[in-house]
């Protein structure tokens, strides 16, 4: 990358005029400020948020064209509900919405609370959705992929003691490993649509201070005071992976201290997140434990098949 690409702000986000961006959990923290800028460069941006009466509150401080619908990610009927609802193009779609270190829980479906809610979720999400994208799915991971495993015999916790960091490393790692495997079976269909990842550094959003866990929380308001770079700041490789002409599978992250904080630029990953089959065997087993298989344009909208 050329200097003034490793410099790039979210002052630099080009002109986003007739497009259609979809962006979850954008009613607060990354995701309220991202829709911010898309609305800004004259996007309509969809809020796709669980509490429609907070995104609500939030759409009115966005300047520009929004629309806020409900979708649970934790709940796949609410997903499908989201989706054949959906009618035109969806030239970006911004897999952003997670939860972080909560306690041991299960979504309306049964699976564990971060991995249900921050990969599988999405995952049903987008392949319901694929069928009308027109340009790029970004999604959202973590540094803490670094630290995830993915155990296909137990993605949700129901034979091991639970370790809410840990479930939420693997729900990262999946993540990152979703959206190659993604790119990987858009190419071999054909299709010009892009998978690309993205980071944000630490950056200082109420997410760390959501866990239920006093300890935790603590820790989450100091290092948001002494470590993390600002909401805004964080937002910025999501923006660069949504708007820049990156290779499909690109991973995007701040560039400067291992990666806590910067400006974008490609990010490194782990060898588990690159391990591609791995990553076919998440897809196989996300397909089966969701019902919802690889879908794009000129396919079926739902199938059942990977």
């Amino acid at each position: 990358m050329s200097s003034d690409a490793m410099a790039w702000t979210s002052s630099d986000l080009p002109s986003f005029s007739g497009r259609t961006v979809v962006v979850t959990g954008s009613n607060s923290g990354l995701g309220l400020v991202a829709a911010t800028h898309f609305a800004r460069v004259g996007a309509k941006v969809v809020l796709a948020v669980r509490n429609t009466a907070k995104g609500e509150r939030a759409a009115t401080s966005i300047a520009g064209d929004t629309e806020v619908r409900r979708l649970d990610l934790a709940d796949l009927d609410s997903v499908r509900t989201f989706a054949d609802g959906w009618s035109g193009d969806i030239d970006v779609l911004v897999n952003n919405a997670g939860l972080m270190h909560v306690p041991e829980g299960r979504t309306a479906d049964g699976f564990e609370t971060q991995i249900g809610t921050n990969h599988l979720g999405h995952f049903a999400l987008t392949n319901l959705l694929l069928p009308h994208v027109t340009d790029r799915i970004v999604t959202m991971s973590s540094m803490m992929h670094r630290a995830g495993r993915i155990s296909l015999d137990d993605l949700n916790w129901e034979r091991r003691t639970y370790n809410r960091v840990a479930a939420y490393g693997q729900s990262k790692l999946a993540n990152l490993m979703f959206s190659l495997e993604l790119q990987r079976r858009l190419t071999a269909s054909g299709s010009t649509v892009r998978s690309l990842a993205a980071h944000p550094g630490y950056a200082s959003t109420n997410l760390q201070t959501r866990t239920n866990n006093a300890v935790l929380d603590w820790g989450g308001r100091i290092g948001n005071k002494v470590i993390a770079q600002s909401a805004e700041a964080g937002t910025w490789p999501m923006l660069f992976a949504a708007s820049q002409d990156l290779p499909g599978g690109s991973y995007v992250g701040p560039d400067a201290f291992n990666e806590v904080r910067g400006h974008p630029a490609l990010a490194g990953r782990t060898a588990r997140a690159s391990d591609l089959g791995m990553c076919e065997k998440l897809w196989d087993l996300s397909a089966e434990l969701t019902a919802v298989g690889f879908g794009v344009r000129g396919l079926p909208y739902r199938a059942r098949v990977c």
